[in-house]
């Protein structure tokens, strides 16, 4: 695989690390900022507002922009958001730091799918993006730990301050290692919006809206799953978040290849996989031991759905894949409200703090009805798909430019 990889992997340990740490630091900035920890909780839901709304805003804007510059605007914008969380004086402007903060977060997550798909010859393009989650998923077993026990020792704003460095380290590593990407001349904004208003694109987008909500149904309510039910100490909980991060990873692992081989059984098998594990977890959080096991393999099959639920807008908006593959974090985060509203939802109804996990089933099967409807609709049309490959059949229409170039009869790694 090639290094430019490595780098997109920094950048997304720096975004995964901001994006779930706030849920570890609620105490501490609501006590600092003279807030309840409900009203801290907007701000989660600023960041997760900042990505839907940026992740089409800045991916049309910079349509024209060449992919490596973009890329560094991005993580840019990024690391000016942490700063401004860092160094803001009251809730007020915490939450527009936090906005700010999440507006580059689909855009980047888009932009670099396509360009990590591109550095790979065909057959291995699902491994290229899923080399990338791998910082993402890391984030949750080692950054946001980290972060978390941070905040907790020095404040809430030195998380912050850390966080802006590595998006710092993180723009360094795209401007040595990333190679020059031009923007394909056949590539428009015009283009880029028919490709996601493509049928099978939308299904995509609503399978991850559905699919991936059952993950934060329960993943949203795990800390107090922790100790109201399994009957660990709050001390415990950083373990268990750990150990969903834990399977994260490995689920990520496993999705590259399998998406490769065949996206959509890959997809099918993983929400399936997603249902059973959930109803599961409605049991097994009775007993300590079987429960922590529950939450790695919740954890493992819940972000297995990320790689080929990418990969297959990428595929379906086929020479215009970047908007779409922005807009498929818009869905991921619509997922993660979602999800987290409709366990809340169960919670405060009185059903209990198990009853997450059935209505996060409930979600997840919905998000692969559409899927296997769009499945069907893809048989019917003779246009189905086993592997994921259309990505590549993008060519770069480069100019001539100074350092290192990507084409797609050319790629930057023999891997």
């Amino acid at each position: 695989m090639p290094l430019a990889l490595l780098a997109l992997a920094v950048a997304a340990f720096g975004i995964g690390t901001t994006e779930f740490v706030m849920m570890g630091l609620l105490p501490q900035v609501a006590e600092d900022l003279g807030t309840s920890v409900p009203t801290a909780g907007h701000l989660v839901s600023a960041y997760a507002i900042g990505v839907v709304v940026g992740a089409p805003l800045l991916t049309a804007l910079g349509s024209r922009v060449p992919r490596k510059r973009m890329l560094l605007l991005l993580m840019a914008l990024f690391t000016v958001g942490n700063l401004a969380s860092a160094l803001a004086p009251d809730f007020g402007w915490l939450v527009a730091g936090r906005v700010l903060a999440g507006l580059p977060h689909g855009a980047f997550f888009g932009l670099g799918a396509v360009v990590a798909a591109r550095l790979v010859r065909e057959g291995r393009q699902a491994r290229a993006v899923a080399t990338m989650f791998l910082g993402l998923t890391v984030a949750n077993i080692l950054g946001v730990p980290a972060a978390t026990l941070l905040g907790q020792h020095l404040g809430w704003r030195a998380t912050f301050l850390v966080v802006s460095a590595v998006g710092l380290l993180a723009m360094a590593a795209l401007a040595r290692l990333v190679p020059y990407v031009p923007v394909d001349e056949r590539q428009s904004l015009g283009r880029e919006v028919r490709a996601l208003g493509r049928p099978q694109v939308l299904l995509g987008l609503l399978t991850a809206v559905f699919g991936f909500a059952g993950v934060f149904a329960v993943y949203s309510y795990l800390a107090s799953m922790t100790t109201e039910v399994m009957g660990f100490g709050d001390s415990t909980v950083t373990v268990v978040l750990a150990l969903f991060g834990l399977g994260m990873t490995g689920g990520a692992l496993a999705a590259g290849p399998l998406t490769d081989r065949a996206l959509r059984p890959t997809l099918y098998g993983s929400l399936a996989a997603l249902v059973l594990a959930l109803v599961a977890f409605r049991f097994t959080i009775h007993v300590p031991w079987l429960a922590l096991v529950t939450v790695v393999a919740l954890g493992a099959v819940g972000f297995m759905t990320t790689t080929p639920l990418q990969m297959l807008v990428m595929n379906k908006a086929k020479d215009a894949p970047t908007l779409a593959s922005a807009s498929n974090h818009s869905a991921f985060n619509l997922a993660n409200a979602g999800g987290a509203w409709a366990g809340g939802a169960a919670v405060a109804a009185g059903w209990g703090w198990t009853s997450p996990t059935l209505v996060g089933a409930g979600l997840t099967v919905v998000g692969l009805a559409i899927a296997a409807v769009a499945g069907l609709l893809d048989r019917d049309r003779g246009t189905g798909e086993g592997a994921s490959r259309v990505v590549a059949q993008s060519p770069l229409a480069e100019r001539p430019a100074a350092g290192r170039q990507v084409s797609s009869s050319s790629p930057a790694s023999g891997s």
